[in-house]
């Protein structure tokens, strides 16, 4: 039986997900790629397993509770040993309330609050019987602070780092780990892929492009380090050091750059 360490990434395909997933094989941990997207999960698999077996890519949607049961609970089964989940799938959506419907949000707390809810409840109970493990859930930096425009996109990362913070103090005494990894502007296909409301995505893009990106191999090598330390929330330490100050110590600029975000939203309203 392999004796690594053994890790579960879901939407590790891409992005920030493809990233941790290169990121832990480099520290030497086994990983299961999980994704809805078949072809491109291969590719992964067979990129990662040049030189040796590193990998193993399942398919897997985050939004069907038994399959993700089921996955996890045959890794531990096979391995003996369920050493990191990383519940990382996610989706991003663009709208004002007024235009999002209850579908919209539908949408989007499956995938990104039930799904992480799914993983968490499953490999929360096999790491208690184990002794160990750490669960890293993705939500965003829009969980620590107002997301005008998407809220209902920070609505369901708001609630992954309170289920997260929150479980962190709880599997303290069963010897769980759990952290809540929150990036802000990284160069992914999210912004891409999100679902626009009545808006122009490309000037929303646009303005994304202004900003500073950062790569998803440098985030995931923070994400690691910040594993490491078991820090409850991972998040790049420049943005959260300014949003501090925005929340407490200048919140004049803080409400200034919500306004302004609405502001741009709006002009990118299609009639």
């Amino acid at each position: 039986m392999d004796k690594r360490r053994v890790a579960i990434v879901t939407g590790g395909a891409s992005g920030i997900g493809y990233a941790l997933c290169k990121e832990l094989v480099s520290q030497n941990v086994f990983v299961i790629i999980t994704d809805i997207n078949r072809e491109l999960g291969k590719q992964v698999e067979e990129k990662l397993n040049s030189g040796a077996i590193n990998t193993r890519f399942q398919y897997l949607d985050v939004t069907d509770a038994e399959r993700v049961e089921k996955i996890v609970k045959e890794v531990y089964q096979e391995f003996g040993r369920l050493d990191y989940l990383f519940n990382n799938a996610g989706i991003a959506m663009y709208g004002e309330l007024y235009d999002t419907t209850l579908d919209d949000w539908n949408t989007i707390m499956t995938v990104n609050l039930w799904g992480v809810i799914y993983g968490t409840n499953v490999a929360y109970r096999l790491m208690k019987q184990q002794g160990f493990g750490h669960i890293v859930n993705t939500a965003s930096a829009a969980g620590l602070g107002p997301s005008p425009v998407s809220a209902a996109y920070g609505t369901t990362k708001h609630a992954v780092v309170g289920l997260t913070t929150s479980l962190h103090y709880e599997a303290e005494e069963f010897g769980i780990k759990v952290s809540t990894l929150c990036p802000t502007f990284v160069d992914t296909p999210i912004f891409e892929k999100a679902k626009a409301i009545h808006i122009d995505k490309d000037v929303i893009l646009k303005q994304f492009q202004k900003q500073k990106m950062m790569s998803p191999e440098k985030l995931a090598k923070i994400t690691l380090d910040g594993i490491h330390k078991n820090k409850p929330i991972i998040c790049p330490m420049p943005f959260r050091r300014t949003m501090d100050v925005f929340f407490t110590l200048v919140p004049i600029a803080h409400r200034g750059l919500m306004r302004l975000v609405c502001r741009v939203s709006r002009k990118a309203r299609l009639t």
